[in-house]
């Protein structure tokens, strides 16, 4: 069977086991094949993260694809069709660990570039990849490093489209133009520990903790908008109980998360928290951890020469969405940035026998480089 060039690198990448952070060698792959086409590579690496910066040209505007090297654990082994990092292709499938999440997108990615740029040499602009092997981890020590290193060096970045898995039925039906802000919690609620016969002598803080959450949960924090829906708060996590069914425990302790719109900031949020805990006279102890705030890319340039590309290559319209979940654009998109995120169908990511379509794949190396077109051209 002829395999198309973007899907061959796709098998490559995914054939490099690069669990998070672990990167393999996967930026090298990367980094080697944009060489001849007269990128040059930075790497920048912090702590056990590695990360690159690739890029050619040195005017603006600077159109920047970002994405990650890294994948998440790929579960028993054995439970998949095919070895997770086999790269395996039937029918119209390729399956594997990063499939979908995304190293079809940074072969996409990869090869539009290449073929932009040879087509287009006298094209306007800049281009550059900003990858990192730390999106599926903390995420503390990828992309969030490497955006303040170029804010330090005045890298102005213009545009980014972020190979996220987008798509929901195939690719380009739907593109990411913003994300909610997530912050999550970890609460301890104090009382006494005794025994469940005398609990006029113990505090039970379970019952405090279950009070407290039902008040959490009654919270309408905003109603949406017309970009995003409406801020909720999940609890993740319970834990109290020294193992007996006879002793009072002396702590409680809750994990919670809310994925918030741009009508609430993180600060609110945690004064609303709070200030209940407090009117409750709850002794408690809180941390606080904000994964990132929320943004919004609205109809411009970059989304509209995106719809443009998509509707060229694929004849379909594309559906802006929020939903989901936090991707590395948040780190990004505060320094002025239009960022989008288009990838392939996200059905299957960090699931058994994850899967890319290898046409999507195909048809995505060409929207990426129509996306190039349009704003480069």
């Amino acid at each position: 069977m002829l395999v198309d060039k973007t899907v061959e690198l796709s098998q490559r990448l995914i054939k490099t086991e690069s669990v998070t952070p672990n990167d393999g060698g996967c930026l090298q792959i990367i980094a080697d094949c944009l060489h001849t086409s007269g990128f040059t590579t930075e790497y920048l690496p912090f702590d056990d993260v590695s990360n690159a910066w690739i890029r050619k040209g040195s005017e603006a505007p600077l159109f920047v694809f970002a994405g990650h090297t890294d994948v998440v654990p790929t579960g028993p082994a054995a439970e998949w069709k095919f070895p997770p990092f086999s790269a395996t292709i039937e029918n119209d499938l390729l399956y594997g660990r990063g499939a979908a999440d995304m190293k079809s997108a940074i072969a996409a990615m990869t090869i539009a570039c290449e073929e932009f740029v040879q087509e287009n040499p006298t094209h306007k602009g800049s281009i550059a990849l900003l990858l990192t092997s730390d999106e599926e981890g903390p995420a503390i020590n990828g992309t969030v490093k490497v955006v303040e290193k170029l804010q330090q060096d005045d890298v102005k970045i213009d545009y980014c489209l972020v190979g996220e898995p987008s798509s929901t039925n195939a690719v380009g039906d739907v593109i990411k133009n913003g994300r909610r802000g997530s912050i999550g919690a970890h609460l301890i609620v104090n009382g006494k520990q005794g025994h469940v016969a005398y609990p006029h002598l113990a505090i039970n803080p379970i019952h405090i903790l279950v009070d407290a959450l039902a008040a959490f949960t009654a919270i309408e924090w905003d109603r949406g908008n017309q970009h995003f829906p409406a801020t909720t708060l999940q609890v993740s996590n319970i834990k109290a109980g020294t193992g007996a069914d006879n002793v009072i425990p002396g702590s409680a302790e809750v994990w919670f998360n809310l994925r918030f719109s741009t009508e609430i900031n993180a600060e609110e949020i945690q004064l609303r928290i709070e200030e209940i805990l407090k009117s409750k006279n709850i002794d408690f102890d809180i941390h606080w951890r904000l994964s990132g705030n929320p943004f919004l890319t609205p109809e411009g340039k970059l989304v509209n020469a995106c719809k443009q590309a998509i509707k060229s290559v694929t004849q379909r319209e594309t559906e802006l969405s929020t939903a989901g979940g936090t991707s590395d654009g948040r780190f990004i998109a505060p320094t002025g940035a239009e960022v989008v995120e288009l990838g392939v169908v996200n059905a299957s990511i960090h699931q058994i026998d994850e899967h890319a379509s290898i046409s999507d794949i195909t048809q995505l190396k060409n929207i990426y480089k129509q996306v190039l077109a349009n704003i480069l051209c």
